[in-house]
């Protein structure tokens, strides 16, 4: 397995809540850490959502361990078992072969592993949604929601001022006529299906030799389209769904996550988690390659 720097770091968020919305954290000095042992909602204690916002910081509402899916995204984790084989086509079925994941029912030993997150690549979307998802903070005003990821300190824009989605054409996107390029985040746009709804549509990320689907080596190509569904359940829940269609790689469209999550501290201090290439030059230094004996 991989190691990665976790250096504590600050990373405060103003949501325009009240300071006491949130019980005081007695960690010395003043800097929360996360509570990943909030009590259950209840009808007495369950308040309504706020109109059209997924401002807040949340955290999988089962605790870390949920949003991690080291073995497959979230629905559908790469165990071998039959409900869990997925619509390869006959070319998504070979890139997956050539794939050599760390994790899963296929992994392989660290020194013959093939993950561009080994080399420090960014994940790209929607891989970011399934790795390490922990604590994930989202701010939005009336053109946009912007969501920073834990991993890597990566941030990524979600346009919700009605802008069209691209039209998806051969290495990259169609806008207004004009060839524009594939990115790691894709181009996003989102619309409200209702006032806690929000449906996103992502297209234009990165080709298949760049970015993995999961940590097991799943693929997903530059012709994916990706869908994810924000609900606002109520105050402090938020469930977080999301959906590929991708012709070139699977046959027909399937769901990978359908995460509830719940509303944390905005104060709280997140550790940072990235990946160096220094760190992970000592580590196969170290150790990655002596793991590789059986």
């Amino acid at each position: 397995m991989r190691t990665f720097v976790l250096i504590v770091g600050s990373l405060i968020a103003a949501f325009g809540l009240r300071a006491d919305t949130f019980a005081q954290n007695s960690s010395p000095g003043g800097w929360p850490t996360p509570n990943w042992n909030k009590p259950p909602i209840t009808d007495a204690s369950r308040k309504p959502p706020p109109r059209r916002s997924l401002a807040g910081m949340w955290g999988p509402a089962a605790g870390p361990g949920a949003g991690t899916q080291a073995g497959g995204v979230q629905l559908k984790p790469n165990n071998g078992k039959p409900e869990n084989q997925l619509p390869y086509t006959p070319y998504g079925l070979q890139l997956y072969r050539s794939h050599k994941g760390l994790e899963g029912v296929d992994a392989v030993l660290p020194a013959d592993g093939n993950d561009p997150r080994n080399l420090c690549e960014p994940l790209g979307v929607p891989r970011y949604n399934h790795y390490n998802l922990r604590l994930t903070q989202i701010f939005q005003d009336d053109y946009k929601v912007v969501l920073l990821y834990h991993y890597d300190n990566r941030w990524r824009i979600v346009w919700t001022d009605g802008r069209e989605l691209p039209k998806l054409i051969d290495g990259g996107v169609e806008i207004a006529g004009e060839a524009r390029e594939p990115r790691f985040f894709g181009y996003s746009v989102g619309r409200w299906i209702d006032d806690y709804t929000l449906e996103v549509q992502t297209v234009g990320t990165m080709p298949d030799d760049r970015v993995w689907l999961d940590s097991t080596g799943r693929p997903i190509s530059d012709q994916a389209r990706v869908t994810e569904v924000f609900r606002r359940l109520d105050s402090d829940t938020l469930e977080w769904s999301e959906t590929i269609e991708d012709p070139k790689i699977y046959t027909r469209p399937w769901q990978t996550m359908k995460l509830p999550m719940r509303l944390h501290d905005p104060r709280t201090d997140i550790m940072e988690y990235y990946c160096s290439p220094v760190e992970q030059e000592i580590y196969n230094r170290t150790s990655g390659n002596g793991a590789s004996v059986k």
